[in-house]
């Protein structure tokens, strides 16, 4: 058993969107096996409920609550001193003198950062072994965001990828070993930072079957005789706001010509004006709900397509871990070590995603085998304990 700090820019409880997963299962792992000592943010008055419940993984913690108006007028002091907007965004003076005392008398072995932002608490230090992981090349969705975004949008985030970058590489410097959450982000970061390329490896995510499972009974949130279809994501997070803005546009009026039961529901916390704006008797902006399975438990076919995707989508995962027909975009569908056309369905064009939804309402039962088949992928490929595992041999103590 060691101890060891880990630092996550969001408090990793409830796991209820995509790095709160992954960071909640990590923390997780850790305590299983070792002390840990947990550095976070609160970004969201409702987790303030849950920190008690994060307390039981931990030997300490501290928790730094973010305003996120006053942090993005802070984050713009990033413009003066020539770095990424995002590092001044997430910092306390708080929480750095809570790690440096921690570092001082708790004979720290390991310090594991989760997200690239929280290694600015912890550069240079000595004589203690880093783990990094980074999740996503976060700078590659910054310079992609870019080319969707007119001037001066545009030159804002290409400049946050290009800064952002430059910090990555870093930090991966600094560190002893890097993770990604897929083989294509991890040969991404070997490109982008060549230097640090005997660093890098992949650390894939998982799924919890057993709560994300066909088993459980649940009451249907639709109505009787519609066939709705399902997305579910933190709808304040742009890739999912430009995802269901454009199905809602594109897709749906068109399939429902011939399907006029179809119901879009959009199931996610904290809709933005933009989301909520597609309301209307076709699309249902659910907002937070207790409980996402009941949707994806009745759904008749989950859509997930997102347009710029970085790594793995656990929406994806949970949903094929439910035994439902998924159609994902060609870019959630390259990261899934599963097969197309088996395991879920890939579509790029709104052409293709109306093909794809169609032959599964003509064929419930190619569904349903699609759906079984999706969940035995799950089963075989992606348990959190196999795939978090790889971490441990790089582990000090």
């Amino acid at each position: 058993m060691s101890n060891i700090l880990y630092l996550v820019h969001r408090l990793p409880y409830p796991p209820n969107k995509g790095d709160k997963v992954r960071s909640y299962h990590l923390l997780k792992h850790l305590a299983g096996r070792h002390r840990v000592f947990l550095g976070t943010f609160i970004d969201d008055p409702q987790d303030e409920m849950h920190v008690d419940t994060v307390r039981e993984y931990c030997a300490d913690m501290y928790v730094a609550k973010i305003n996120p108006r006053v942090a993005k007028l802070w984050s713009l002091r990033g413009l003066s001193s020539n770095s990424a907007l995002t590092l001044p965004y997430y910092r306390s003076s708080a929480l750095q003198r809570w790690i440096d005392r921690t570092l001082r008398e708790q004979q720290i072995d390991t310090v594991i950062v989760f997200s690239s932002v929280m290694a600015q608490f912890v550069q240079g230090i000595p004589r203690v072994r880093k783990l990094v992981d980074f999740v996503d090349v976060d700078s590659a969705k910054w310079a992609r965001y870019s080319s969707d975004h007119h001037w001066p949008m545009s030159w804002l985030y290409r400049r946050e990828g290009d800064r952002l970058l430059a910090f990555e590489r870093a930090v991966a410097l600094d560190a002893d070993r890097c993770f990604f959450v897929t083989d294509l982000e991890a040969d991404l970061f070997r490109r982008l930072a060549p230097e640090c390329a005997d660093k890098v490896e992949a650390l894939c995510n998982g799924v919890d079957a057993a709560f994300f499972s066909p088993q459980h009974e649940f009451s249907s949130p639709f109505r009787p005789g519609e066939l709705p279809l399902v997305f579910t994501g933190a709808m304040d997070y742009w890739p999912n706001i430009d995802a269901v803005g454009w199905f809602a546009g594109e897709i749906l009026p068109l399939l429902q010509e011939r399907w006029p039961r179809l119901r879009f529901y959009v199931v996610g916390r904290s809709p933005t004006p933009a989301v909520l704006a597609l309301s209307r008797e076709q699309v249902v902006v659910t907002g937070t709900v207790p409980d996402v399975r009941p949707y994806l438990r009745h759904a008749t076919v989950v859509v997930a397509p997102l347009r710029l995707a970085r790594g793995v989508q656990n929406k994806v995962l949970e949903a094929m871990a439910m035994g439902l027909p998924v159609v994902a975009s060609a870019e959630c569908a390259s990261a899934v070590d599963a097969v197309p056309g088996r395991d879920f369905l890939t579509a790029r064009t709104a052409g293709e995603y109306i093909r794809e939804i169609e032959s599964l309402l003509s064929e419930p039962k190619r569904g349903e085998l699609i759906g079984a088949a999706a969940r035995e992928c799950v089963l075989a490929r992606y348990s959190w304990e196999a795939n978090l595992s790889p971490m441990d041999k790089h582990l000090r103590g």
